[in-house]
């Protein structure tokens, strides 16, 4: 793949599922599989899978298929999970707790190094052997550590002023549970993950399912 080429983010959202299924066959012991197998099991069309591919290289061989450790191991790269990534979490409340609990016990190269909050009781709490820190001494943490990703847990009021300090502290990436829309420095990714526009499009299916059976 090109540097400069653009690649589509529904391309990008589709690399981490190729991934996950590519992980289960080897747990099984597959050493190749063809686009319309793979297909079957992960729901994509082969055209669509094919294509995909094909935007960061000729990954498969006609009449072969794809080997599946060396497709493990491309997609991991192009990912950049071949890379490990310290990360600080703002906002250290039931989903912050929950999002260093995921972290620690999923050990996939994605490291939480440090925990904030403005909450004097949640401040000196240690959770997977982090201790929370004050919210007042993110500046100073981020001037002396250097962090990769910032994670924002916090409630939509306080947002911006979270994301700003980690831009402005050298953060290359911010992962956004706030409820709010936020607005990054050049250069910083942002991925939002908003849990109401999720379990609302769940609510959209489920009626209009029930309305297909009316």
């Amino acid at each position: 793949m090109k540097n400069n080429m653009k690649i589509s983010s529904a391309v990008i959202k589709r690399l981490p599922r190729y991934r996950r299924y590519l992980m289960e066959l080897q747990k099984k012991n597959v050493d190749r599989i063809s686009s319309n197998e793979l297909s079957s099991l992960i729901g994509y069309t082969a055209s669509q899978i094919r294509q995909d591919l094909n935007n960061f290289g000729g990954f498969g061989q006609q009449g072969y298929g794809y080997n599946i450790n060396s497709l493990y191991k491309e997609i991991s790269a192009i990912l950049g999970l071949d890379q490990e990534y310290g990360m600080v979490i703002v906002g250290t409340g039931n989903l912050g707790q929950a999002i260093a609990n995921y972290t620690h016990y999923y050990k996939s190269g994605f490291k939480v190094c440090a925990m904030f909050d403005v909450n004097p009781k949640l401040i000196g709490l240690r959770i997977n052997d982090i201790e929370v820190l004050d919210y007042e001494d993110l500046d100073e943490y981020l001037k002396n550590n250097q962090t990769d990703i910032g994670i924002v847990c916090t409630n939509m009021s306080s947002a911006q002023e979270v994301v700003d300090k980690l831009c402005n502290g050298g953060v290359e990436g911010i992962w956004n549970f706030a409820p709010t829309d936020l607005i990054v420095k050049d250069g910083v990714a942002l991925e939002d993950v908003h849990l109401s526009d999720s379990l609302h499009s769940l609510a959209y299916y489920i009626n209009r399912n029930r309305q297909n059976q009316d």
